[in-house]
């Protein structure tokens, strides 16, 4: 019975700390839509309060290790919830544009240091066979947290200062993760003998063939330093290898960027306005939840490699598919926001997105308005780029939202209502309609980019990652990856449009493509089978020589 309890609470626990990541990364575009007219924000002011919670998780990664090592994964993740709710308290209650800046590099601290100390608490809490399924329901948690960000975003469109009820709302799973890690014991690797770690059934070892031999030789943890992580010892250097390699690929793969067009390729298709924000942003979301799940399920049946390896794949050929179809049926591409920062001039009107030049629509795929400029480009379609960057994210931790310079927000002070006003017909006689095929062709392959995402690199690097580095060491290697992912995240995300005017969209797409097969290259020849062993199992898998 103690066992069962302890089972469901890590997936608790697993399951909250995802969920709560999830929504803070989504929620901040639907805030933005009404915070841009409370305060009267710049773009540069957007931006710094976007990248603002990217800052706090990499502060969170350069010292978050030092306290799950020295202190223990339970005690980390406890601090964690208190940091969240302190932040979440600064948001809800800010009158300042600083507020809303400090509250959210407090709340990106929390949860970065909650991402981490989830998983390797969690890995080392269960099972060797269920721990593919646990870890992995960390990244579901992260789908569902998103998929709930836009409801709320949705409902409190309209309310005055709905972005506080936004904000405040984070407060209630974080006060239930708190409650929840409370009852459950301390590290299981902190326990004084892997003799005591069987006894109470927090490890089960394969077989009693394992037991005996646990027995006889007590597992002993080793003391490591920051540095051994760039030794041999232990084969410590292959491992740090490892984990960089998945960190670095993850991103380089386009993830951050590839979604930011969501909605882009949902108007090509014939989609309108706000139809296309809600289309992007719902039906991706499902999208990436189903995939997840099936991650979930297979984690421990198929394997991390396996699942990485087929997921690899998969990205590789969508995004070369979407570079090939681009060429023909090019997307027309503009920076979003060139608004004014002087308040009084927030209704000025800039080059968008949905407003083809004159040079642009002969090759735009994108259908033209069928209504005044200035309803169709409204805060609905910055939403919809908002919503959509989001999905990049996941993993992953993989992400803020709408990184600062590529995701940028357009007419300041428009009317709060627009937002959910549906204009413009959902077709009409212009140049896209003759590259339909080619549109449809490109959303699917969008599609299977965010299912592959979703299986392969989505949870399984955060899984591997809880795995492979030995106990004495595992929060700082973990931190240390998880820092170069923020890092790498940043740098996609601020370099996306840039590289666009100086190797066009389809060569960017094109480059992702090859990314992905030497990502599957770099998982065939490095990345080890973990799944069905102990951790202990795996540092020794490690630690021989090969």
């Amino acid at each position: 019975g103690r066992a069962l309890l302890i089972l469901l609470l890590s997936a608790t626990v697993s399951l909250l700390g995802g969920l709560i990541f999830g929504y803070e990364l989504g929620i901040i575009s639907g805030a933005l839509l009404q915070l841009q007219i409370d305060f009267h924000l710049s773009c540069f002011k957007q931006e710094i309060l976007v990248s603002a919670l990217l800052i706090g998780a990499l502060l969170a990664s350069l010292v978050g290790g030092i306290l799950i090592d020295r202190h223990g994964r339970r005690r980390a993740i406890l601090v964690s919830s208190l940091v969240l709710l302190v932040g979440s308290l600064i948001l809800t209650l800010a009158r300042s544009f600083i507020g809303l800046v400090i509250g959210r590099m407090t709340v990106g601290f929390a949860v970065s240091v909650s991402s981490m100390a989830c998983c390797i608490y969690v890995s080392e809490m269960v099972a060797a066979h269920q721990r593919g399924l646990l870890v992995s329901l960390y990244e579901a948690g992260i789908t569902v947290g998103i998929l709930l960000s836009y409801a709320l975003n949705y409902i409190f469109a309209d309310v005055d200062e709905g972005w506080r009820y936004m904000f405040g709302l984070a407060i209630a799973p974080t006060a239930m993760q708190f409650l929840s890690i409370l009852f459950l014991p301390v590290n299981p690797v902190k326990l004084s003998s892997w003799d005591s770690d069987c006894q109470k059934g927090l490890i089960q070892l394969q077989n009693t063939e394992d037991k005996e031999v646990a027995k006889r030789e007590p597992y002993k943890e080793k003391h490591y330093s920051f540095l051994d992580l760039f030794r041999t010892r232990d084969n410590m250097r292959r491992r740090t290898l490892v984990g960089l390699g998945l960190v670095l690929f993850q991103q380089f793969t386009g993830q951050p960027n590839v979604l930011g067009y969501a909605s882009k390729i949902f108007h090509s298709v014939g989609f309108q306005s706000n139809s296309s924000a809600i289309l992007a942003s719902v039906g991706l979301g499902a999208i990436k939840v189903v995939a997840t799940l099936v991650a979930m399920a297979f984690a421990d049946k198929a394997g991390r490699r396996a699942l990485l390896m087929a997921g690899c794949v998969v990205m590789a050929i969508s995004v070369t598919t979407i570079g090939l179809t681009s060429r023909i049926a090019p997307l027309a591409m503009a920076r979003d926001c060139k608004a004014a920062t002087d308040a009084n001039a927030s209704h000025s009107l800039t080059q968008h997105p949905l407003t083809p030049l004159a040079s642009q629509a002969a090759v735009s795929p994108i259908p033209p308005a069928s209504s005044a400029v200035k309803s169709q480009a409204g805060p609905g379609f910055a939403a919809s780029r908002g919503l959509t960057k989001v999905f990049a994210s996941t993993q992953s931790r993989e992400v803020v939202p709408d990184s600062s310079l590529s995701q940028k927000r357009v007419l300041v002070g428009q009317s709060k209502k627009e937002t959910v006003e549906s204009t413009g017909s959902p077709f009409g006689g212009a140049p896209w309609a003759e590259h339909m095929v080619l549109n449809w062709i490109t959303l699917l392959s969008m599609m299977a980019f965010v299912s592959a995402f979703s299986i392969g690199f989505g949870p399984m690097t955060w899984l591997v990652l809880s795995e492979i580095y030995p106990a004495g060491i595992r929060g700082r290697a973990f931190a240390f990856c998880n820092s170069f992912n923020w890092a790498a995240n940043l740098l996609i995300s601020l370099s996306f449009l840039d590289l666009i005017d100086a190797i066009g969209f389809s060569w960017m797409f094109l480059l992702y493509g090859l990314m992905g097969v030497l990502a599957v290259i770099f998982i065939y020849l490095f990345v080890p089978e973990t799944k069905g062993q102990s951790l202990e199992e795996i540092d020794q898998q490690f630690s021989r020589k090969r």
